[in-house]
């Protein structure tokens, strides 16, 4: 589903990531692991496109981000750590907006823009401006309009921040069915409890580099992940 083949990021002469090599496979949750500044967001910018990246290649379903981002951005959805929304627009309008970008047709958009926002008491609120929004709403909307053109790989920068304890265990059953489904996930966090519990498999990455990657049981063993990524990053 993602490949991402010897990633090289620079600014300058510091590398931002360093010869990054993962594999992300169909019906994975896997998390991605690291102090601020480790190379997480810019790992993730160069997979969507958004950043240029120096060496290395990135495979989305076998399409190369470089050569056919256009393929590759169809067959994704990309939640950022502080979603940039349209805040003229009500909830409503950018759902709809986001449905006519992928093409959703208006039966299909109609009954998954009803499914989730029922499932984050959002219904209410969407023929409400964004500008009204508070950040865990906003954050509920990025959500939704991930998910609403049934995209075969998720990319999330810290998706749990700012939604309170219920919406968050929301998010969580809605990640494992799109991955029984048949997708992928690939998402940032720093509350390892919920990556422990949650995910296949996970990378911790330092300065730039991965520092160990597997399945959660190859990287923790018997001992928790915290104790694990606390070791590793010393």
């Amino acid at each position: 589903m993602l490949v991402i083949d010897h990633l090289t990021k620079k600014y300058g002469n510091k590398k931002a990531v360093d010869d990054l090599c993962l594999h992300i496979a169909p019906k994975e949750i896997y998390g991605f692991i690291g102090h601020n500044g480790a190379g997480k967001t810019t790992t993730l910018k160069s997979i969507v496109g958004i950043l240029e990246f120096d060496e290395g290649e990135i495979l989305i379903h076998g399409n190369a981000i470089k050569k056919d981002g256009m393929a590759c951005k169809k067959e994704i959805a990309y939640i950022p750590d502080n979603p940039d929304l349209y805040e003229f627009m009500t909830g409503s309008q950018y759902l709809n907006f986001i449905g006519d970008i992928f093409q959703v047709s208006t039966e299909n958009r109609k009954s998954r823009i009803q499914k989730y926002a029922d499932l984050f008491e959002m219904t209410k609120n969407l023929e409400d401006s964004i500008s009204s929004y508070s950040h865990g709403m906003k954050q509920k909307l990025a959500i939704i309009s991930a998910w609403i053109h049934e995209p075969k790989l998720i990319l999330m920068d810290e998706p749990f921040v700012g939604l309170d304890p219920k919406a968050s265990h929301i998010l969580k059953g809605m990640m494992k069915e799109f991955c029984e489904n048949g997708g992928a996930i690939f998402f940032s966090t720093h509350v390892l409890e919920v990556a422990e519990k949650l995910c296949d498999k996970v990378a911790i990455i330092k300065g730039g580099k991965c520092i160990i990657s597997g399945t959660m049981e190859e990287v923790k063993g018997t001992a928790s992940l915290e104790e694990v990524f606390l070791e590793l990053e010393e």
